[in-house]
């Protein structure tokens, strides 16, 4: 995520999509105010809590089948858990139908950025569309602007860098003369009906955790994972390509579910080889006391509190921070390029800084848990 995040900008192709289609990752992060009117209601961490919440619920009240021995057969673990198929199933209708079957109107908005010439007026956006994927008249965004209401969505979407947008896509630059008025409006990229759609990825993951309880020798193990990871590829690569279901981060369609599991799969069962098997595990330390303490790396790094803090020190202008010399002169200065120099200062300076801060803290004990 501090990778995305923080070099996504220059790279766009390991930064958020602006729409459709996905690069090296997509998670936002959470930002905060102080304003109750306009304050953001949703996040990573609130989707990650909802997703967690319901898969334990599900777990739970499915223990019986953990006491049991795996019949033979490759589909024999499927059939324990069964219940939990039928739940995600359900959740997988109820998504779908909603997201095709919801009538979305005509909305409008108070344009709040104060760049456009917009600002204060109160824009229309034209819909009366159903089952529309685009990004002003999805279900997704309408279901939010209802719900949540327009001020509590996040005002710096993605989509603002797309091509309707900006000629400058995908990166960030300004807007065209002619943008449609949708590219002012917020879209809540962790809002309701997305999150729901989420679920489907945490019960995909306690699957790969059944696994683990109920296949004893690495063979079955490797079997089961990489097999389930090429098919769950395939099947969103199928569904991007034949626009059956486009691959969208922001709706997390069911495509999404299946591309990005898929790889969590295939990304798992490689390091399950290296770690478990290779007995590599030296190598993979500091990914491991990431891990550990999970929310202090990501609160202080990715949030950007712990860089917020060290810029409000500066001497005369607020471009003379530590952090901004140490990036300019060290990283960008060196290698003569923003880009290079801006990957180099996010692996080093902030990836490579928290693993060893929380390596130390893993060394005394100390964790961040909730």
């Amino acid at each position: 995520m501090v990778l995305v995040d923080d070099a996504g900008g220059e790279w766009p192709m390991i930064g958020h999509a602006p729409w459709n289609g996905g690069y090296f990752h997509d998670l936002d992060k959470l930002k905060y105010g102080v304003d109750m009117n306009r304050i953001r209601l949703c996040g990573i961490l609130q989707r990650i809590a909802l997703a967690y919440l319901i898969a334990a619920i599900i777990e739970i009240t499915t223990t019986q089948a953990q006491s049991k021995e795996l019949p033979t057969g490759w589909f024999s673990i499927f059939k324990l858990y069964s219940w939990q198929w039928v739940i995600g199933a359900c959740v997988l209708v109820v998504y779908l139908a909603t997201l095709y079957g919801t009538y979305v109107p005509d909305w409008n908005f108070v344009v709040q950025n104060p760049d456009s010439v917009d600002f204060g007026k109160t824009l229309t956006v034209t819909c009366n569309v159903r089952g529309n994927l685009d990004p002003p008249c999805n279900a997704v965004g309408y279901i939010d602007r209802q719900i949540l209401g327009i001020n509590h969505m996040y005002p710096r979407p993605a989509w603002k860098r797309s091509k309707s947008c900006t000629k400058n896509s995908p990166y960030e630059g300004p807007f065209k003369d002619d943008a449609p008025s949708w590219c002012w409006a917020p879209f809540e990229p962790e809002g309701i009906l997305s999150s729901i759609s989420a679920i489907l990825s945490t019960v995909l993951g306690v699957h790969f955790g059944h696994v683990l309880i109920h296949m004893k020798d690495h063979s079955s193990r490797l079997l089961h994972w990489i097999g389930m990871g090429i098919a769950l590829l395939v099947l969103g690569i199928i569904l991007h390509f034949t626009d059956a279901i486009p691959l969208n981060k922001q709706l997390y369609t069911f495509s999404y579910v299946c591309v990005t599991s898929g790889a969590a799969a295939l990304v798992f069962s490689a390091f399950y080889i290296l770690v478990d098997i290779l007995n590599l595990k030296y190598i993979f330390l500091p990914l491991e006391w990431i891990g550990m303490n999970a929310m202090l790396v990501y609160v202080m790094a990715a949030a950007g509190i712990f860089a917020g803090f060290i810029n409000g020190w500066y001497y005369e202008d607020p471009h003379n921070t530590l952090i901004y010399w140490i990036k300019k002169h060290i990283f960008i200065g060196v290698w003569h390029s923003t880009r290079v120099g801006t990957l180099l200062y996010v692996i080093f300076a902030e990836i490579l800084f928290w693993a060893i801060v929380v390596g130390l803290l893993h060394r005394l004990g100390v964790y961040w848990k909730l």
